[in-house]
């Protein structure tokens, strides 16, 4: 079975907590991960801290993230590992095949992320129609820039 599409590494780790200002003390203060920006949704029910650590195509995303209000979904903060964002080199084609193979993907489609790249999550559990699933992870896929195709793409 021949994949449209490959997988390149990880992009980001997003972690969740009641108050993002202990997150930020353990990776930006005292583990030295370089604090970006800050996002804020809504409709995700999120205010996030961009952080990072290392550089350029090596460069690996840390967002440090709390809900807008704890009582509404999305629970960002449950679990603390909220999820695993990987780069893919062709997101729509990844969306396609993955969908067709049955994997269960989270309402929303392919659309703009925190950080500007189009993104579309994995479902953590499956379902009748797609019995595929991140087992219990939910898994971000994320379109990659041609620089981080081209320098992971080998």
């Amino acid at each position: 079975m021949t994949k449209p599409f490959k997988i390149l590494g990880i992009q980001q780790i997003a972690i969740g907590g009641e108050h993002k200002t202990r997150l930020r003390k353990l990776w930006v203060d005292l583990l030295g991960f370089e604090y970006k920006s800050t996002f804020v949704s809504e409709r995700e029910n999120v205010d996030e801290d961009i952080c990072a650590i290392g550089q350029g195509i090596y460069e690996i995303e840390v967002d440090l993230m709390q809900p807008l209000d704890v009582d509404k979904k999305p629970a960002v903060h449950q679990t603390p590992l909220n999820h695993i964002g990987l780069w893919v080199d062709d997101l729509p084609k990844a969306v396609e095949w993955l969908s067709a193979q049955g994997l269960r993907f989270a309402p929303g489609g392919i659309r703009k992320g925190a950080a500007g790249h189009d993104i579309t999550f994995v479902h953590p559990k499956g379902n009748a129609e797609f019995p595929l699933c991140g087992e219990g992870v939910l898994i971000e896929l994320v379109q990659a820039t041609p620089d981080i195709i081209q320098g992971l793409g080998s």
